[in-house]
């Protein structure tokens, strides 16, 4: 095993439609416990979804693709209300399955979920301030990639920012280990090590994302593939 490269051959358990459901859902609840340790998106709120929102005229609207169990978008909707923004957040996942999860998980006023994609927002020609996604990007192979982008591009009025992982070995190593409390009855300990043999270094991202996206560190295990849209600067 090496991390040199990207295995873009590696396919995820929970990504198989046949896959274990009891094991699947287990997986889905417990993302939000995942994401809340290592995700920090109260950290990218701060710095980069706040002012994109402050910059919006009246009722705001914010886009979670591939929300999976929608644990990240409601975190989000709430910290935005409690900041006085009057805020809509909807969650889009092709799949049916975690869509059950996220609307049975607590509800969070303002929080939609549909199952769609965004090709298709985009084709209805929908606007968000801001358009996020959460360990999506190392999932897609190279031109459905580039079509999130593109309708990412399309569908955010102020800021698009896609957060993943940046593979390394110490992200590998700790993640192993760290893990393993969660991960019983679970796609968690294998997935999760294969979603970081799957994602990107920063160059690599830098090299396959469109004119106008930056690349952004998180620090040592995040990268940011970020869009600020013409006039919005923050």
């Amino acid at each position: 095993m090496t991390l040199s490269s990207r295995a873009e051959h590696l396919r995820e358990l929970m990504d198989d439609p046949e896959c274990d459901p009891a094991k699947l859902r287990r997986t889905l609840v417990r993302f939000k416990y995942v994401n809340r340790l290592v995700s920090g998106w109260a950290a990218v709120y701060r710095s980069r979804i706040r002012p994109a929102l402050a910059a919006a005229p009246g009722p705001v609207r914010m886009l979670d693709i591939g929300c999976g169990a929608g644990d990240v978008l409601r975190h989000l909707v709430q910290m935005a209300r409690r900041d006085g923004f009057d805020v809509e957040g909807v969650g889009i996942d092709p799949d049916a399955r975690a869509l059950a999860v996220a609307r049975e998980a607590r509800c969070v006023d303002g929080v939609s979920y549909r199952q769609t994609t965004s090709a298709r927002l985009a084709a209805e020609d929908e606007r968000f301030d801001a358009v996020i996604s959460n360990h999506l990007l190392h999932h897609l192979d190279a031109k459905s990639l580039e079509r999130v982008m593109q309708d990412s591009e399309r569908l955010a009025a102020g800021i698009a920012v896609h957060s993943d992982i940046a593979r390394s070995r110490m992200a590998y190593c700790l993640y192993s280990g760290g893990i393993l409390p969660l991960a019983p009855g679970s796609f968690l300990f294998t997935d999760g090590l294969r979603s970081i043999r799957r994602s990107f270094t920063s160059d690599e991202l830098a090299s396959v994302v469109p004119n106008g996206w930056k690349v952004e560190r998180g620090g040592a295990f995040r990268l940011f593939a970020v869009r600020r849209s013409p006039g919005n600067s923050s």
